[in-house]
């Protein structure tokens, strides 16, 4: 039974390592170089972010979500448990706690679209690079309660 929680301090690497998981089995699209870079920010960052946590029964974290003012800045699952319904679990919190929620997913990334596609989000734009200005395009997204 998957449960969400908020993350704290002792969750650190273990948020990195499903991070790296999850890169590693959606993002081929990256250069090598611009992987390491990206994982360096992500290790200084993201253990001292405040996430949003799927933890299994033992209270494992198996997925996070960094939400801010209804904008979802990142959503990974661990690889072994994807199809499972985590993701969908932590979109339906995120959108639970603020009705309309946006996100960017990069353009390389058909998985992530289809995923967001299907519960509902729309594209709304698109940008050339991501946001540290690499040159990964990013589909800018919003939930939408009207499906096509």
């Amino acid at each position: 039974m998957i449960r969400l929680r908020p993350s704290v301090p002792q969750d650190g690497q273990r948020v990195v390592d499903i991070w790296r998981g999850a890169v590693d089995a959606t993002h081929d699209f990256l250069s090598a170089a611009d992987r390491a870079a990206i994982e360096a920010e992500v290790r200084e960052f993201l253990p001292n972010a405040p996430l949003w946590l799927a933890v299994d029964a033992d209270d494992r974290p198996v997925g996070f979500m960094l939400l801010s003012d209804g904008r979802m800045e990142a959503l990974f699952i661990e690889p072994a448990v994807r199809g499972q319904g985590v993701g969908r679990r932590l979109v339906e919190h995120a959108l639970a706690l603020h009705g309309a929620v946006s996100t960017d997913v990069n353009e390389q990334n058909g998985q992530a679209l289809g995923f967001y596609r299907r519960l509902g989000f729309v594209p709304t734009g698109r940008s050339d690079l991501d946001g540290q200005g690499r040159p990964y395009a990013l589909i800018h997204l919003r939930y939408s309660a009207e499906r096509d």
